[in-house]
């Protein structure tokens, strides 16, 4: 095996091999992680250097895909049953994190990355705020490190807890949008559960990963560079437009489930993806220290909101 993998057209063929079976229906979020992941432990990533750049254009690409399986009134009713355990969440994560920062005598910047990407979505708001903090390349690396790891537990631990609880679906989508730091993840985890859970997580997370306008706006103030641009999603608005498009245009209804097909296997492939660039050596650089804070803060966020969903 080892002799067979050494030889990298061999790899890109296993590579491609693996990636088309994650867009048939056979494979779960989880799993195409998973494969993404152990094809990266035993085999190597043959496309690392180049796959990055696409992993966030086909995430957006399969969100604005999902758009066309909401209606507006669905929509807006997810969006208003988040509204205030978003704002309260991020709130306290922020103030958490800075918290425990000192606790743990972390470096600022680390630690503001930390708890921004817990506290909104992940990776893209560590991308969003990185710009205007400047962290250094290995905090960056660091921060992102950390934050995926969690979110691969999160992808196989969230669906096992909302079962042994019975959540129901619009419970259980919640919890995602709110629970889980990474966009990728949260749709993973709650498209595994089904498909309301589903709308409400996506719809949810969308609208909580438009705070990352006012945080980095916050940002700018406390780390006091006034010069750096505002990293807008502006994939969010195709979201809204495809929402608007499926509910006043009945012609869209036709494919519109064909569609939403599309976008949930364009989502297992762009997890499959995500668990290939991770690896042991990657997993290596995470130091204890920001380990402990990034996930004391993700039990906080995890058991807060459930706390306060099911309540």
């Amino acid at each position: 095996m080892k002799m067979l993998t050494q030889n990298e057209t061999t790899r890109k063929i296993i590579f491609i091999l693996l990636a088309a079976l994650c867009l048939t229906p056979i494979i779960s979020s989880p799993i195409a992680l998973a494969l993404g992941f152990g094809l990266a432990v035993f085999m190597g990533n043959p496309f690392e250097q180049h796959l990055h750049r696409y992993i966030h254009l086909l995430l957006q690409v399969s969100i604005v895909g999902l758009g066309f399986g909401l209606k507006l009134d669905e929509a807006l009713q997810a969006g208003k049953s988040g509204f205030v355990l978003t704002i309260a969440s991020i709130l306290t994560v922020m103030t958490a994190g800075y918290i425990l920062g000192r606790i743990f005598k972390l470096e600022k910047k680390l630690s503001y990355l930390i708890s921004a990407g817990t506290a909104i979505c992940g990776g893209s708001a560590i991308a969003a705020v990185s710009p205007i903090i400047k962290p250094a390349t290995k905090e960056i690396s660091l921060g992102l490190a950390i934050i995926f790891t969690l979110n691969s537990i999160a992808l196989f631990v969230y669906p096992a807890i909302g079962h042994v609880l019975q959540l129901s679906q619009e419970e259980f989508g919640l919890w995602c949008a709110v629970g889980i730091h990474d966009t990728s993840s949260v749709v993973g985890a709650a498209g595994k559960y089904g498909d309301e859970a589903l709308k409400i997580a996506t719809t949810v997370k969308l609208a909580r990963a438009l705070w990352i306008i006012p945080v980095s706006v916050i940002t700018m103030f406390i780390f006091k560079n006034k010069e750096s641009k505002i990293k807008i999603p502006w994939f969010i608005g195709w979201f809204i437009l495809a929402i608007l498009l499926n509910t006043y245009f009945p012609v869209f209804e036709t494919f519109s489930s064909s569609v939403t097909a599309m976008a949930k296997s364009g989502l297992n492939l762009t997890l499959f993806f995500i668990g290939s660039t991770l690896s042991l050596q990657t997993l290596k650089t995470i130091g204890i220290k920001p380990l402990a804070a990034a996930v004391i803060l993700w039990i906080m966020i995890s058991v807060g909101s459930l706390v306060y969903i099911i309540s």
